[in-house]
């Protein structure tokens, strides 16, 4: 769907509620659809399309695999009941509760309940258009239906609503009292913000911060973290201070360390960001962990061969201008540090998060503070070895 096809399909459920934009998107190819869902910011798509029939999530195995590792219950997102009614309720009188209401769309289902609230079936919209007035709504209503326990997990709630397309689904207890409504949208609503919270954690920020989170809380979430991260920057700052008179002697290192600081950590990042989008897609479970180490060792040495070329030029140049002595083995111990910090901080990008997923704690939480610090460390360590051995 081109620009001219698509922007009328937008401006069209624009301003309207995800159960209507589901209705309207419904006739639309499948193509067009997914341009169109493609085209929405990601919480409005996830939310238009979990009304959808037949179809709640595009990739439903990549949905159930990025759930599992989410630590939330159905109790915590589920909605109050609307429409509870008795068994001996008439058509004719659930059909009468609707035209009273304020508003007959927020009614979904009836949900027939016994003098002790306890759930014996639903009754839909279409149920009552094909019985009888006089009928009791016990005779026309599916009788144990399908329906989550409070403590039902949202990997599991997900994984049914995959299955069964349902628009609503109730909670009952484990007496089969009746407490609460879950809708389909909510559900993936809450990946999306669960999801949404990892990229803070790379840094230390608390899952529950929002914008709204009081000062103080906000400062005793994330202090902490910065202690901690004061504490890994003293460990490389001790390795810096060891080779203190090889950078009294060659000035022209001091320049280059941060160079060398900012390629082996950005490369650490991109090993880090494809392994926790590994451990979250569940595919490191078909894909053995030695694999992947070896590729994102021979990813390391090749881009840092690449850059150190560069930055080996820039080094001659630089320390032949200075004054410096030997520039062409000062370019050469830049390139050889470039390219093992790369390496280095590729394995580092994987073993971090998996070391954290193996002791216990959340892979992605502070991932980034322990990977700068070990690439800082062995990067700038390694580079001022090199200095010292082959220069003075």
């Amino acid at each position: 769907m081109d620009r001219e096809e698509l922007e009328p399909v937008l401006e069209s459920v624009q301003d309207l509620n995800p159960v209507e934009a589901a209705s309207v998107l419904a006739s639309q190819p499948h193509e067009a659809l997914r341009d169109v869902l493609s085209a929405m910011p990601e919480g409005r798509a996830l939310s238009i399309a979990s009304h959808l029939p037949g179809s709640i999530s595009p990739d439903a195995a990549d949905t159930v695999a990025l759930v599992n590792d989410l630590d939330v219950c159905i109790e915590e997102i589920m909605s109050p009941v609307l429409g509870v009614v008795s068994p001996d309720t008439t058509v004719a009188g659930a059909i009468d509760n609707l035209v009273h209401r304020s508003s007959a769309s927020e009614v979904t289902y009836f949900y027939v309940v016994d003098d002790a609230g306890v759930l014996l079936g639903i009754v839909t919209l279409r149920d009552l258009l094909l019985s009888k007035p006089g009928q009791v709504l016990a005779e026309v209503m599916t009788a144990e239906p399908f329906a989550f326990n409070p403590d039902t997990s949202l990997a599991e709630a997900v994984q049914a609503a995959l299955a069964k397309h349902y628009r609503l689904y109730p909670v009952v207890d484990d007496n089969g009292v009746l407490k609460g409504v879950v809708y389909g949208w909510q559900l993936f609503e809450s990946v999306a913000g669960e999801i949404n919270t990892q990229a803070g954690t790379l840094v230390g920020l608390d899952r529950e911060e929002r914008i709204s989170t009081p000062l103080l809380q906000s400062f005793r979430m994330r202090h902490p973290w910065l202690q901690i991260n004061l504490l890994t920057a003293f460990a490389a700052a001790f390795v810096v201070g060891a080779f203190e008179s090889t950078i009294a002697q060659i000035v022209a290192l001091a320049v280059f360390l941060p160079v060398l600081a900012g390629q082996s950590g950005n490369t650490g990042c991109q090993a880090l960001a494809i392994t926790l989008r590994g451990i979250t897609l569940g595919e490191l479970g078909d894909y053995p962990v030695k694999k992947l180490l070896l590729k994102e060792l021979t990813l390391g040495a090749l881009n840092g061969f690449i850059v150190g070329l560069v930055a080996g030029a820039a080094m001659w140049v630089y320390s032949a201008s200075s004054g410096s002595a030997e520039p062409v083995t000062l370019a050469l111990v830049i390139l050889i540090a470039m390219t093992g910090a790369c390496m280095s901080s590729g394995v580092f990008g994987v073993m971090v998060p998996l070391t954290l997923q193996k002791w216990g704690a959340d892979p992605a939480m502070a991932s980034s503070i322990f990977l700068t610090t070990m690439t800082d460390i062995v990067g700038m360590g390694l580079m001022l070895a090199l200095a010292t051995a082959m220069v003075l």
